[in-house]
């Protein structure tokens, strides 16, 4: 956990030091777009560990405890909470040394939230996923991006909207199709994962 705050703060830090003599060049999207991918890259280095990172005979051990869609719902909410952390942890940083030009902070902390479930169970999927093959993280990168790339466009978008402050009814396509995608990629590992961890 503590090399994963020195790498959320370290990434914060050099976004700080790259902008920090070009203040103009930090527009709204600028500053939604560099919040989302450092959280991202971050959520990414913690959550593939999920299932790549661990022994074989943990999976064994596992398997004789407990289900395979206990297992995989047990792994889905420490991930999101994981990813929550991480989410509002980046956020103080980059309040503390780009500013914080979020108008709507309310809606904010839905998006954060949602995007942040996003991440973590679909990345806890696909970890599962890639932790069969002998290439598991180069599998997992290819596997994450086009499942995270629409979370990550939709939060960037919706995150502008907040600091532009504009009305909500604007973003509520934006929040309801994030809220389907957690909710449809919650329902496919919950029904996938036992085939997965048999295999």
């Amino acid at each position: 956990m503590a090399g994963l705050a020195l790498y959320l703060l370290s990434t914060v830090f050099i976004c700080y030091v790259t902008f920090n003599l070009r203040q103009h060049l930090i527009t709204p999207a600028v500053w939604s777009s560099l919040f989302w991918i450092t959280i991202l890259f971050t959520a990414v280095n913690a959550i593939a560990k999920s299932f790549i990172g661990e022994r074989k005979g943990l999976h064994v051990y596992l398997y004789s405890i407990a289900s395979p869609a206990a297992i995989v719902l047990s792994k889905m909410l420490y991930n999101l909470t994981l990813c929550l952390l991480l989410s509002f942890s980046g956020f103080l940083f980059f309040w503390l040394f780009l500013g914080n030009p979020v108008a709507d902070l309310l809606l904010f902390c839905l998006v954060v939230f949602l995007t942040s479930m996003g991440f973590a169970f679909s990345l806890t999927l696909l970890s599962g996923i890639a932790a069969k093959a002998d290439n598991s993280y180069v599998l997992m990168a290819v596997l994450s991006f086009p499942v995270i790339l629409s979370v990550l466009l939709m939060a960037i978008r919706v995150t502008k909207n907040c600091i532009d402050d504009l009305d909500r009814s604007v973003s509520y396509h934006e929040i309801l199709v994030l809220a389907a995608i957690n909710l449809l990629v919650a329902a496919v590992s919950y029904l996938l994962f036992p085939y997965i961890w048999r295999s």
